[in-house]
């Protein structure tokens, strides 16, 4: 049997689903957060013995006549899978909005039952309905909810087993209209509005009436403000990455690491009567070079569980709020924020909840410069680099996020000229919930699917990237024990790439350059490359005295042989090129354009080289200018002129294509 959730965005869908079926899928206070549908068995322990019973979340809508892409899927599902029964989550503090939502669905004549939800919200709020008389007028079973206790929600599956197969009869039914009429659609709309307004008029008694103004109102209307909203959300952020990356996660982090170095003499131990080859492969470069990545998993962690709280309590969805009207000025939707918001999670779903965007050029370029905002795989990178060279600054990473966010707001003004955007009115509508105490158990699993996540891809990609990067390393192309790491595989494969990245770092390295080309497969394997190419080889040092983990500066920036500029240069480098191959693929899904997704591509590259190439040419200018080669500057100022001029020839002749329509629409 299948029982579909559906209801609209912050009704508490996903929680509920979550709640019955085990599973910790995304929960967030917008739109977006659920971008297809989900399904996975509801436990057994809600529900007696007998047919098996299957969850399936629909992206959160609050109409049958879809609006964007997510709504497609709610309404296709719906009217054309038919479901043996459906699960209407109604948020119970906004009554008259979600049942214009639940009107429409009964309509369909599909066994419905009501979780009427946040029931302690209203409790607490003295507002009282009548769910008896509720139950009555629409024709359906109504139960009260509360997702996040599991209130009420084995009654809620009970009864939905109970009405399968049962005919459902709607209280409203709306005629037949042209759904190219507005006119006709609207006026549709407000009588719909007027029987679902009597209803809750006549179910529902308030305290505190909506026009009042509490408490959130009041913290809105300092969170919101557009002098104060982005100097708050800035301090806001600057603690969240003090906190995980120099504060809390290195303390939790350097026990880890202590712990992972233990295994890692465990398993040298094993191996010491093995060959020195051997030795090497596995002790110093694979596991030396997973040990390398999951010693940032705690830093990774703790941002993970902040940003989490910050979902929970309601702030995020304020911040979309604060940066809507700058977003409007690069000509993007204010949806755009959302996948902006989620990318500092993950890259892939952030890309994905672009679809939320209905214009199809807002949504691809959204699509194009999300990765522009460091993910959680990038994190390492900049732990690694500010680490090494920075004593664990906090700043570094406050200013990589900060980068990333103009990044994007230039991006899409060149996004809009090349694609010949034209000024138009954009609304956006987004529901601000209110605020409540974060729940830290909540976050708690937030942070460990999403650590397992990082885990899982440690020992699958990078822990098979890495092996690779160390075969590659030990032999030559006769595959022979290399005299030296300068004579390997690697090396030479490297070599050529190397000479890219010379107007930015300063040096010809060819193991910064096989970083950064395994970085495009995991963004991770940067810091696991580098941990290989310079553990154990030749007169490289060894895995301690590299201590990437615990933050040994001198050591690390000594090895690598660049300056602190060029250190902060190949970091942003790294961050800003095109992200992982994953990411990509939700690029190519979301794009539906090849033309657009090589495009994507080409603008991270040539953004990702020009902000490395201004940093560490500026940063050389001013800190030690005699250093600063001639020959590599003049070579990178003449590829970023070159990537300029292609910009300027495609808007130019975007311009004359606009032209000429123009002149043909006369």
């Amino acid at each position: 049997m299948r029982i579909a959730l559906a209801g609209n965005p912050n009704s508490g869908k996903t929680t509920l689903y979550n709640a019955i079926t085990g599973k910790n899928e995304r929960v967030g206070n917008w739109a977006g957060v659920t971008v297809d549908k989900k399904e996975s068995p509801i436990k057994k322990s809600l529900y007696e013995a007998g047919e098996e019973l299957i969850a399936v979340d629909l992206p959160g809508a609050y109409s049958m006549s879809p609006f964007t892409s997510e709504e497609s899927v709610t309404s296709a599902y719906v009217k054309e899978d038919n479901p043996d029964a459906i699960i209407n989550i109604v948020d119970g503090t906004n009554l008259s909005r979600s049942l214009f939502f639940t009107t429409q669905i009964l309509e369909l004549g599909i066994p419905t039952v009501i979780a009427l939800n946040k029931s302690d919200v209203n409790e607490a709020n003295d507002t009282k309905i009548d769910v008896e008389k509720l139950s009555e007028k629409l024709g359906c079973p109504v139960i009260e909810t509360t997702s996040t206790t599991g209130e009420g929600l084995k009654e809620v599956v009970a009864k939905a087993v109970s009405i399968k197969g049962a005919g459902q009869k709607a209280p409203y039914t709306q005629a037949n209209i042209d759904l190219t009429d507005k006119a006709a659609v609207e006026a549709a709309d407000r009588k719909r509005f007027e029987f679902v307004n009597a209803i809750v008029k006549s179910v529902e008694t308030r305290k505190v009436l909506t026009k009042d103004k509490n408490f959130g109102d009041k913290l809105d209307a300092v969170l919101t403000n557009k002098w104060l909203g982005i100097p708050i959300f800035a301090v806001v952020m600057y603690l969240v990455f003090q906190i995980s990356q120099a504060w809390v996660g290195p303390f939790i982090a350097d026990t880890l690491v202590a712990w992972l170095e233990s295994f890692q003499g465990w398993v040298g131990q094993q191996f010491d009567s093995a060959s020195p080859l051997l030795y090497a492969l596995l002790v110093d470069g694979v596991i030396g070079g997973v040990i390398a990545v999951i010693g940032f998993l705690p830093l990774v962690m703790v941002m993970y569980f902040l940003i989490a709280i910050l979902e929970d309590c309601g702030y995020m969805s304020r911040v979309a709020v604060v940066l809507d009207p700058i977003f409007k000025r690069v000509g993007l939707s204010g949806k755009s924020v959302i996948p902006f918001v989620i990318t500092i999670g993950c890259a892939v779903p952030g890309i994905m909840a672009s679809r939320t965007i209905r214009n199809e050029r807002e949504r691809r370029a959204t699509a194009m410069i999300a990765p522009f905002m460091p993910c959680g795989a990038k994190v390492p990178v900049i732990a690694l680099f500010a680490g090494a060279f920075f004593d664990g600054a906090g700043w570094v990473s406050t200013v990589a996020y900060f980068v990333g966010i103009l990044l994007i707001f230039l991006s899409a003004l060149l996004v809009n000229k090349i694609a010949g955007y034209k000024a138009r009115k954009s609304f956006f509508i987004i529901e601000l919930p209110n605020y409540k105490a974060p729940s830290l158990w909540g976050a708690f699993k937030s942070m460990c699917s999403r650590g397992w996540a990082y885990i899982v891809k440690a020992a699958t990609i990078i822990l098979l990237c890495n092996t690779a990067v160390q075969i590659m390393q030990t032999f030559n192309w006769s595959f022979k024990e290399a005299a030296s790491a300068d004579e390997s595989i690697l090396a030479s494969i490297a070599g050529p790439f190397a000479y890219i990245l010379v107007p930015f770092v300063g040096v010809l390295s060819w193991e910064l350059a096989a970083a950064a080309v395994t970085g495009f497969i995991a963004k991770e394997n940067v810091v696991g490359t580098l941990a290989v190419c310079f553990v154990g080889l030749d007169n490289l040092i060894d895995t301690e005295e590299l201590a990437m983990m615990e933050g040994a500066g001198a050591e690390v920036a000594g090895v690598m042989a660049i300056t602190k500029v060029a250190a902060l240069a190949y970091m942003m480098f790294n961050l800003y090129t095109p992200p992982c191959f994953a990411a990509i693929g939700a690029m190519n899904s979301e794009m539906k354009s090849a033309k657009w997704l090589w495009g994507g591509i080409g603008l991270q590259l040539g953004v990702g080289f020009t902000v490395a190439y201004l940093v560490y040419t500026i940063g050389t200018l001013v800190t030690d200018a005699a250093s600063l080669a001639a020959g590599p500057a003049i070579a990178g100022l003449v590829a970023i002129v070159v990537f300029v001029g292609i910009v300027v020839a495609l808007i130019n002749n975007t311009n004359k294509q606009l032209k000429k329509e123009y002149a043909l629409s006369k």
